[in-house]
């Protein structure tokens, strides 16, 4: 059975255990065979120390159900001819099944993968790493919807969450242990039935290890060196930044590498639905919502906003606010915050353009500030924000495709004005070309530079007359 799923060639015990169906039949006998065993009591399990859960779990199951293989096989009839590596293949599958992500974790040690798609027990995609498409394996699936769901609740269940027909949506961010010590950022969506009409969904996403910085970006032709440069000192200058983009665009990236250039010794509060930023500053309060609870028995069921914690945030001294993402009401706090002196604030916004950008934020604002003109919302915004950046995800490149100043108002809209752009001229295998031009404006805000001594880039680069 073995070299007949070439998708599994860098996944070598997914292919021993699922593209046999031998295997993978033995596989379910010895974990069903595990579930109602005091040794594997979910008690017992959660009792292991989170930093040596992976280490320490496997050295307490795997003689275990080394046991139950030799008990299994003392039945002639459901002996199963295995090799060396299969019988250690199952072994750690079915570790995999008691302590983490079962048939997921080789796709989650597989650093190549970004994000991992299942769609009900028998549909797994994954997206590679700077790819923009999905690559289904066909030979890696769940038993079926049970065992799915099974997965999805031993899995929130580390993190306090559940997801059942009262609460059939979940997000869950999950530190997860990999063998060498270091922690993979994941996060996590679920939907189920009745919501789901199929059957379990799962969505994973998986965070890079390493911290992505603004050269970075330059090396993978996001942006150029005088862009990023400028970017720096925009950061510094402690302007206010709004990135836009779609999906996928690299928003989240981005916002993570301008983080780069803020000074060490500022305060920096993060506020995000479900923590993704990874900031490598030391003072760094990191703030988390928190989604309402069933069991908690008050009007808002324990629900903590984004909002909540932007106005907690202001009483926390920040030198620096950073909203992961603004999506609701606490884009009126935030406005308010930049408005009345928080300086070098920072968030993104799904858009489909800059402009666009400004006019889902108008309407955020407006539904949670009831009454308030449009015309006073579009001030407030335009004294509030002072660049907007629009990443774009071209084939499998993302770019940094527009870099906008906000200038001021003029008659009622929102006045910008475009300092560099990305000019597409093709799309070859999935890869754009093209080149970044200066519009030709110098911009206004390199006075704010100059006032706070930030080394000013040359003139030229703007290409301005």
């Amino acid at each position: 059975m073995r070299g007949e799923h070439p998708e599994l060639e860098d996944h070598k015990n997914i292919g021993l255990i699922y593209s046999d169906q031998q295997l993978h039949e033995l596989v379910s006998t010895i974990h069903t065979m595990t579930l109602d065993d005091d040794e594997f009591s979910p008690e017992r399990i959660q009792g292991l120390k989170p930093e040596r859960k992976r280490t320490d779990g496997q050295q307490y199951v795997q003689p275990i159900i080394t046991r139950k293989i030799d008990e299994l096989f003392q039945n002639p009839a459901k002996r199963v001819p295995l090799t060396y590596e299969d019988r250690e293949s199952v072994i750690e599958a079915v570790s995999n099944e008691i302590l983490g992500f079962g048939i997921l974790e080789p796709l989650l040690d597989d650093n190549s993968i970004s994000d991992i798609l299942v769609n009900t027990y028998n549909q797994i995609y994954v997206e590679r790493r700077g790819k923009g498409t999905l690559e289904l394996l066909p030979a890696v699936r769940f038993r079926d919807n049970d065992h799915l769901k099974n997965t999805i609740d031993r899995i929130v269940n580390e993190v306090n969450r559940k997801v059942d027909e009262i609460s059939p949506m979940v997000d869950a961010r999950i530190d997860r242990r990999l063998p060498d010590g270091r922690v993979q950022r994941v996060r996590l969506n679920a939907i189920i039935e009745p919501l789901s009409i199929e059957g379990p969904m799962l969505s994973i996403r998986k965070f890079p290890q390493d911290h992505m910085t603004l050269w970075n970006l330059v090396e993978n032709g996001s942006l150029t060196q005088e862009m990023a440069d400028l970017l720096k000192g925009i950061c510094q200058a402690k302007l206010n930044v709004l990135i836009a983009g779609g999906t996928g665009s690299g928003k989240t990236t981005l916002l993570n590498a301008l983080s780069g250039a803020i000074p060490s010794h500022e305060r920096i509060i993060t506020i995000e639905d479900t923590a993704e930023l990874h900031l490598q500053q030391k003072h760094v309060v990191r703030l988390e919502t928190r989604p309402p609870s069933p069991n908690i028995d008050t009007d808002d069921r324990g629900e903590i906003t984004q909002r909540d914690l932007v106005k907690n945030s202001l009483r926390m001294r920040p030198d620096r606010i950073i909203v992961g993402e603004v999506r609701g009401d606490e884009a009126l706090d935030m406005l308010q915050a930049m408005n009345t002196g928080h300086e070098g604030s920072l968030t993104t916004i799904h858009a489909n353009s800059g402009r666009d950008a400004l006019s889902r934020l108008e309407t955020m604002v407006a539904m949670a500030s009831g009454n308030t003109s449009s015309r006073f919302i579009r001030q407030s915004i335009s004294r509030a924000f002072d660049v907007v950046l629009y990443m774009s995800r071209i084939g499998d490149d993302r770019k940094v495709t527009s870099m906008q100043e906000i200038t001021g108002m003029q008659n009622d809209v929102i006045s910008l004005q475009e300092i560099f752009a990305f000019e597409q001229t093709g799309l070859d295998n999935g890869r754009v070309r093209g080149t970044f031009q200066a519009k030709g404006l110098l911009p206004e805000f390199l006075q704010k530079f100059e006032a706070r001594s930030i080394p000013m880039p040359p003139y030229s680069m703007f290409n301005a007359a």
